[in-house]
């Protein structure tokens, strides 16, 4: 077992929209990734997302209304459920969501992480 400090996590990288491997839980990937910015509006088709602002600002723009999120806060996507993610203007996310999930879900463009990078302690 190791822990795992969030801040040294972060401060492990600096890439945006790349999310790093920071644990497993079952099949459930623990993933730390920055956000700057708009993302691309995706949705997963069986994989449900939680989303934890550490630090910053993140505005999930969602087809019926926008849910703002502060550190400290966050929020589940259901599957299926189209989204965007917008960073106002930067935040750090801890993702909770299963193993085999890709970032940009149904869409596939530059964005598209397809090897996940590890954090380094």
């Amino acid at each position: 077992m190791e822990k795992i400090n969030l801040a040294r996590g972060f401060d492990s990288f600096t890439d945006t929209w790349s999310p790093q491997m920071a644990g497993v839980v079952n099949d459930m990937a623990v993933k730390l990734v920055k956000f700057s910015g708009e993302f691309v509006w995706h949705h997963h088709e069986h994989e449900d997302e939680l989303f934890l602002v550490t630090r910053g600002r993140l505005r999930m723009r969602l087809r019926d209304g926008d849910i703002v999120l502060d550190a400290g806060e966050f929020l589940v996507v259901p599957r299926g459920t189209e989204h965007c993610p917008v960073a106002e203007p930067d935040c750090e996310v801890v993702l909770l969501e299963p193993v085999s999930t890709v970032n940009t879900g149904n869409v596939r463009n530059e964005r598209t992480v397809t090897e996940l990078g590890h954090i380094a302690q």
